[in-house]
C-alpha cells in the first residue's frame, strides 16, 4: 500500500509564495507519474500540475502555468510543488497523486489517480 504524505502549506500574503513536498513511502514511486491537484470549498477537486517518471517532462494548468513549478527526487521518493506570485484564488486545499498506470503525465484527470495523501491547506490573503 503506497502512502502519500504531503506537507508545505500555510498562510501567505498576495504575491508570496510556499513550496509543498509530497513523500511517498515506497520505491515504486519512480514507475509513475505523479501530480499535484486542488480542491476549493464547494468545487471539485482540478488538475494543477503532472510529472513524468523521470521528471524530465512536465504539464500545468493555464491558471498556474508560469507561476508553478513541479519537480520530483526519485532518490527522496518525493515530489515537490513551487508556488510563486499566489493568489487568492489559489486557495485550497492541495493534494499529490499518484497515477494507476501512466508513466507520461499527460494523463491528467484525477479519478485516474488511485493513491492520495491528506492534502496540505494552502490560505491566500489579499
Amino acid at each position: 500500500q503506497v502512502q502519500l504524505v504531503e506537507s508545505g502549506g500555510g498562510l501567505v500574503q498576495a504575491g508570496g509564495s510556499l513550496r509543498l513536498a509530497c513523500a511517498a513511502s515506497e520505491g515504486t514511486f519512480t514507475n509513475y507519474a505523479m501530480g499535484w491537484f486542488r480542491q476549493a470549498p464547494g468545487k471539485e477537486r482540478e488538475f494543477v500540475a503532472t510529472i513524468n517518471w523521470s521528471g524530465g517532462v512536465t504539464y500545468y494548468s493555464d491558471s498556474v502555468h508560469g507561476r508553478f513549478f513541479i519537480s520530483r527526487d526519485n532518490v527522496k521518493n518525493t515530489v515537490y510543488l513551487q508556488m510563486n506570485s499566489l493568489k487568492p484564488e489559489d486557495t485550497a486545499v492541495y493534494y499529490c497523486g499518484r497515477h494507476k498506470y501512466d508513466t507520461t503525465g499527460y494523463r491528467q484527470r484525477p479519478d485516474e489517480y488511485n493513491y492520495w495523501g491528506q492534502g496540505t491547506q494552502v490560505t491566500v490573503s489579499s
